[in-house]
């Protein structure tokens, strides 16, 4: 089957109560926490996508073992340090960022060289926000110019850091938080506020980790070489999957939707804060704490208007991920839509604030740019019957997922490449597509 997709017909009006795919970060902190428990902890509702994937792989090759039964995933781990690692160990983090930062602060106490590599999207991306820390536990660390390729050879002489995080990358964070469990003494962050899915994740296993909240800044303290207990986890659906199928809705006509168990962590509901400054009405029902997370069923109407918005910068942290979606919601709304800070876009899978600005020009969007700020001209009336060609975007997921979501709302004849990225997130999202009645095709001669 080829790896694009045609796209020629708006998605008609649908009423529909849907679950989307588990939430990929604590997906993959689960599998990584669980390595380092003593016990055989219980995953239910794992993530089954291309990262989360590698990530079992990844334990697997230091040892850790684990099994599926009845779509539940059994990890058994030997505490901390347990990894039992051989010489001329790889790690292939395939395009999961998420994973290959993380697991590096795993890696601080291997005795033998271990090597970290991507695929070429993920080799191009910079580590020196994770090496910089981890050199200054002790740990020997060695990269391509601060990317991929890393080689990591660990000490028995860590030592406990004062870190200051001012990024507001949570792949920063929880590299150090992991880092410092296999360190004596206390490791302390002082973190500009990102997503706190590790250290709500070892709250919840009663790890001693403190975090004292400020306007801007956490201060994050750590006692190392605490052993704790394996667990039980029930994945909640992911609010960065759900974002595209918010904005669909919003943009298509009489259409209405419910979202089911999604986590709505404070650090990751940005994108309901905004559309709902620009008009919206998404609402969160049936709300429960799970493990210190927040969960609830989303609720979505189409709406008629959507209006312009000047967007906070304190909210770029907790919708990083979904600046493409919102992108779109702007231009469609009326007005002007101002966007500042948005430097960290360029950071992830691609540079997608350079893409974006270049899709938006690609629907005759009127852009302007000035290094990490943007202004979106908004046009309410705007629908598309053109041919409309997406490629070249580096594999990136949430592209993907934007322009299908862009020929689904807007209209146009659309040819996008690519489809095999969804699988490193979502692999059920054509299919979810479908179920709400999206015609694609993968045959030109269909169109």
């Amino acid at each position: 089957m080829s790896n694009h997709i045609f796209i020629t017909n708006k998605i008609k009006s649908f009423n529909k109560n849907i679950k989307v795919s588990s939430d990929k970060s604590i997906s993959i902190r689960s599998i990584l926490l669980s390595s380092q428990a003593v016990g055989t902890s219980k995953i239910s509702n794992l993530l089954e996508s291309d990262d989360v994937l590698n990530t079992l792989k990844a334990i697997k090759s230091l040892g850790i073992n684990y099994k599926k039964i009845n779509k539940r995933y059994y990890i058994k781990g030997f505490g901390l340090n347990g990894f039992d690692i051989k010489k001329n160990t790889t790690i292939n983090a395939g395009n999961s960022g998420t994973l290959a930062r993380l697991i590096l602060g795993l890696l601080v106490k291997s005795k033998f060289k271990i090597k970290l590599i991507g695929d070429k999207s993920l080799s191009k991306r910079d580590f020196s926000r994770v090496i910089k820390p981890l050199r200054l536990f002790g740990v020997n660390i060695k990269s391509n110019k601060n990317c991929l390729p890393i080689e990591i050879l660990g000490t028995k002489f860590l030592r406990p850091i004062t870190y200051v995080e001012n990024i507001g990358s949570a792949q920063v964070k929880s590299c150090i938080i992991l880092s410092s469990l296999n360190t004596p003494g206390t490791t302390i962050i002082n973190s500009k506020k990102s997503r706190n899915h590790t250290e709500l994740m070892l709250q919840s296993l009663d790890y001693p980790i403190k975090v004292i909240k400020g306007k801007k800044f956490e201060r994050i303290t750590i006692e190392g070489l605490k052993q704790f207990k394996a667990f039980n986890y029930d994945i909640p659906g992911d609010i960065s999957s759900a974002a595209f199928f918010i904005v669909l809705t919003l943009l298509s006509k009489k259409s209405q939707m419910v979202i089911r168990s999604v986590n709505i962590n404070p650090s990751r509901i940005g994108l309901i804060i905004i559309l709902n400054k620009m008009g919206a009405k998404i609402k969160f029902k049936n709300k429960k704490k799970y493990n210190g997370e927040n969960i609830a069923d989303i609720y979505i109407k189409s709406t008629k208007k959507l209006m312009a918005v000047n967007c906070p910068p304190k909210l770029n942290s907790s919708a990083i991920d979904e600046f493409l979606i919102i992108f779109l919601a702007a231009a469609k709304a009326k007005g002007i839509s101002k966007f500042k800070n948005l430097g960290e876009m360029n950071k992830k899978e691609s540079k997608r604030l350079d893409l974006a600005v270049k899709f938006l020009k690609l629907i005759g969007i009127r852009v302007e740019r000035n290094q990490d700020n943007i202004n979106i001209y908004g046009n309410p009336s705007l629908t598309l019957k053109g041919n409309y060609e997406v490629k070249n975007f580096l594999k990136d997921h949430r592209i993907f997922f934007l322009s299908c979501i862009a020929a689904l709302s807007l209209g146009g004849r659309w040819k996008i490449y690519d489809k095999d990225s969804i699988k490193s997130s979502f692999p059920n999202f054509i299919k979810m597509l479908k179920q709400l009645g999206a015609k694609i095709n993968w045959k030109k001669e269909k169109i």
